[in-house]
């Protein structure tokens, strides 16, 4: 079995999506990379300290180990990376060790452009939402022109401060189940 890890730093903007077929079309505009459709299952566990969740999906299937404030607009995101091969093995060892905090079904989109990368997500329960992904890969680019990445696609965008979004998908549905 051959384990790819990887460490990465990542300046990452979440926002409700009002109107996905604006993004969509600007991206098409703009020559981005359409990776495909990925109906994703996201298994966070429950860890002491940061995030731990398992992605399953016909694009991606990773281990995800990481720390980000939960703060509206640009936020820096440490993370570690693991691609898995054998995800329902290394689930069911995950549930029998940290047992589960929360599972998160998306159907996601995913495009690049250069080093930044973009997500229209559709959440059940949550609704439509954007994620934009300035990645520092091969570390040519500081923390900074990260966020001055993010900031130039939210205005693009059209992204308005009240659609920012802080936290996680996962702390959102934990808040919906609470209330019902």
């Amino acid at each position: 079995m051959v384990i790819f890890f990887m460490s990465h730093l990542n300046v990452e903007i979440k926002a409700r999506c009002t109107d996905p077929s604006f993004v969509r079309n600007y991206l098409a505009e703009h020559s981005a990379d359409f990776k495909g459709l990925d109906e994703q299952t996201d298994t966070y566990f429950n860890v002491f300290t940061g995030r731990l969740k398992l992605r399953e999906g016909n694009i991606e299937n990773n281990l995800i180990f990481y720390n980000r404030n939960d703060q509206a607009g640009p936020k820096s995101s440490h993370f570690l990376l693991v691609k898995i091969e054998d995800a329902k093995g290394l689930k069911e060892v995950l549930e029998q060790s940290c047992g589960v905090k929360m599972i998160v079904r998306k159907k996601r989109e995913i495009y690049y452009i250069d080093n930044v990368k973009f997500h229209i997500d559709n959440v059940p329960e949550l609704g439509c939402f954007i994620e934009i992904e300035a990645g520092n890969i091969l570390a040519l680019k500081t923390k900074e022109e990260l966020s001055e990445q993010c900031n130039f696609y939210l205005k693009e965008f059209r992204i308005k401060e009240e659609d920012l979004i802080a936290g996680s998908y996962s702390d959102m549905l934990l808040k919906v189940n609470d209330t019902i």
